[in-house]
């Protein structure tokens, strides 16, 4: 382990970041995260597990208080024990984050590259994307 690293307490195989640049990237990705997730839980088009677990990855690797807290709380840690704990994530959510990533693959693949080579790789990423999302176990929503 680097000296710019440190373990969390939590697994103690999580790098728990110590340089502040990247410390305070990864606390601000991950609050940008948690707020577009709650927005997913009000908004239906917006999946909202897919920015949960953004946000937990973020703060898992930046800050023991922020992980806990999300991990804590009766809304946020419901979505992401159910991916945890293999009951997955709701078909909503599923199919909404399977049409935000063929929807910017596209889009990239249009508007930003021109190499044939570029885009067949982002078509392989897409499709590898896509079966892991659909191997994911569909969740109820209550659960």
């Amino acid at each position: 382990m680097t000296n710019s690293e440190k373990t969390i307490s939590a697994s103690d195989t999580i790098p728990l970041f110590q340089r502040p640049i990247i410390k305070w990237s990864l606390i601000f990705a991950g609050t940008v995260f948690v707020g577009i997730g709650i927005l997913g839980i009000f908004l239906p088009l917006l999946p909202t597990t897919v920015f949960f677990l953004l946000a937990a990855w973020c703060y898992a690797r930046s800050s023991k208080f922020f992980y806990k807290k999300l991990m804590d709380n009766k809304i946020t840690s419901r979505y992401i024990k159910n991916y945890k704990d293999g009951r997955g994530t709701t078909l909503n959510s599923k199919i909404i984050s399977i049409i935000l990533l063929w929807g910017s693959i596209f889009y990239t693949s249009v508007y930003y590259t021109t190499s044939v080579y570029l885009q067949l790789l982002l078509l392989i990423i897409a499709l590898s994307v896509t079966i892991h999302i659909l191997a994911i176990p569909t969740a109820n929503k209550e659960d």
